[in-house]
């Protein structure tokens, strides 16, 4: 009986990663080197479910903390592996600029090299680089009402 392979490259990869080394795993993301890396280091922390895209994500406690994991696995991973770079930077494309239908978010250790490429990671409103706080905060479970 033949095996179904996922057209998508991030579900293989988080699903077998045989080709590509984890820089991180667990039940819920991995983590590995951007194969075009855009800064002195460049990694990318996506969810082991498939989740196409930011406009995916939904308000509320599943989505906030699946967020926040991955936010958290980015900078634990930048803090060890680049110590000596005073600035780093979190966030994901929105669609139509992305470039994997697979939730990715970008982790920077900067400086962005060549210099140029910080061309692709600029905030240009719904259509660019969203920051992974910004995108916290518009996917935030609403507080309860006070009874």
């Amino acid at each position: 009986m033949a095996t179904l392979i996922s057209p998508c490259i991030f579900c293989q990869i988080a699903r077998s990663s045989n080709s590509t080394p984890l820089l991180h795993f667990d039940d819920k993301v991995v983590a590995f080197q951007d194969i075009k890396p855009a800064a002195f280091r460049h990694y990318l922390v996506i969810p082991v479910e498939h989740i196409p895209t930011v406009n995916d994500l939904q308000r509320g406690n599943e989505h906030y903390t699946l967020v926040s994991h991955m936010l958290n696995v980015g900078e634990t991973l930048l803090r060890r592996d680049a110590p000596q770079s005073n600035q780093y930077r979190f966030g994901f494309h929105q669609p139509p600029l992305n470039s994997v239908d697979h939730l990715h978010l970008h982790c920077f250790a900067l400086p962005f090299i060549p210099r140029w490429k910080q061309l692709k990671y600029l905030s240009l409103g719904p259509l660019g680089f969203i920051e992974a706080e910004k995108l916290l905060e518009k996917i935030k479970p609403l507080s309860p009402i006070p009874s």
